[in-house]
């Protein structure tokens, strides 16, 4: 059954009604966003998001009965054709760093650097020079198929495509990604496969960087985790004494600050009791055993990011040095399930 408009309807009585919800292939048509295809998803309950297909299939605006949550920063969407991913020290990343979700990976996550290529057995290849959360988010997916469809007297809105990051004599990997929302539902699920097709084991790291902005974000609002300990913070926690567990305003100026949190079970949320909006993420800490709050409360780019993710803040050459680094084998595949849920107080 599904409950929508404070009625409960079966699939005849919804069909009778002439249906609610559902989703819509776009292709975004002028400045930057131009010619990028994104999927609009309703599900009725006032839940409404967009699913970026041209950018790895992210998430981009997202929002509950007109109270924006997900993320837009001044770069907006941009099509993956303007992406220089080398330029800027690898930092090129952020002119296009926007939306609810940005996925980090495939084979690298955090700041960039330069490792060792000599698995790749390309003499001309020594090194991988890596720029801030690889270079997936920047590559659009091939769509499977989109629609709803009915399980019994349930509707599911759902997704699916595979992005491939590959290049000769280098990694090669898929991420196969469904998302799906029932009808009159507030949860976004996110299910991603990431898969090593080739022939040689592949390095894998993988992270969500799950934006909240305005108007969810705002001063008074929270942060809420089952923080056992914090394990790191970046040098401007000290140099500036923002709380990362309630909120100020917009800051000017603002350096971000950045935390790993050791949590006691997989998931956090922001909260804003004065807007009477919640909205939490809930993982698995087998598939994400670390997690990062970012705080990038600078006026003009007020969000903050909640960050499951399989591995440490020192990223992809610390994972090689003490042994934690994600090695695929051929054939070799991970799952990782997420779910996004709005909560009305």
């Amino acid at each position: 059954m599904t409950d929508l408009y404070g009625q409960t309807h079966d699939r005849r009585a919804l069909v009778a009604r002439g249906g609610a919800g559902g989703v819509r292939l776009v292709t975004l048509a002028d400045g930057t966003e131009r010619g990028v295809r994104a999927l609009e998803f309703r599900t009725g309950s006032g839940l409404a998001f967009e699913v970026l297909v041209d950018r790895a299939m992210d998430l981009g605006a997202a929002e509950h009965a007109g109270r924006a949550f997900g993320w837009t920063s001044p770069t907006g969407v941009r099509h993956p054709g303007l992406h220089e991913h080398a330029d800027e020290d690898g930092l090129s990343w952020l002119r296009s760093f926007t939306g609810l979700l940005v996925t980090g990976g495939l084979d690298h996550t955090l700041f960039g650097g330069a490792v060792d290529a000599a698995g790749y057995r390309y003499p001309p290849r020594e090194t991988v020079r890596h720029g801030l959360h690889g270079r997936v988010a920047n590559i659009p997916a091939r769509l499977s198929g989109y629609g709803s469809r009915w399980e019994g007297n349930r509707c599911v809105l759902w997704a699916e495509g595979e992005v491939r990051q590959a290049a000769v004599f280098a990694e090669n990997l898929t991420l196969t990604r469904r998302i799906e929302a029932d009808l009159g539902g507030n949860e976004i699920r996110l299910t991603d496969t990431v898969h090593n097709p080739a022939f040689e084991p592949m390095p894998h790291m993988f992270l969500y960087h799950i934006n909240l902005g305005w108007p969810l974000l705002d001063e008074g609002a929270r942060f809420v985790a089952p923080v056992a300990r914090t394990v790191w913070q970046s040098d401007s926690v000290a140099s500036q004494g923002i709380d990362h567990l309630v909120f100020p305003p917009p800051i000017p100026g603002f350096v971000e600050q950045v935390y790993e949190h050791e949590l006691a079970g997989g998931t956090a949320a922001i909260v804003n009791e004065r807007l009477g909006l919640a909205v939490s993420v809930h993982w698995s800490q087998d598939e994400f055993p670390c997690f990062f709050e970012w705080l990038n409360l600078r006026a003009g780019n007020y969000a903050v990011g909640l960050e499951p993710s399989t591995h440490h803040v020192g990223g992809d050459a610390a994972a090689r040095a003490d042994g934690s680094m994600t090695w695929l084998e051929p054939g070799e595949s991970r799952t990782y399930r997420t779910a996004f849920r709005v909560e009305e107080l």
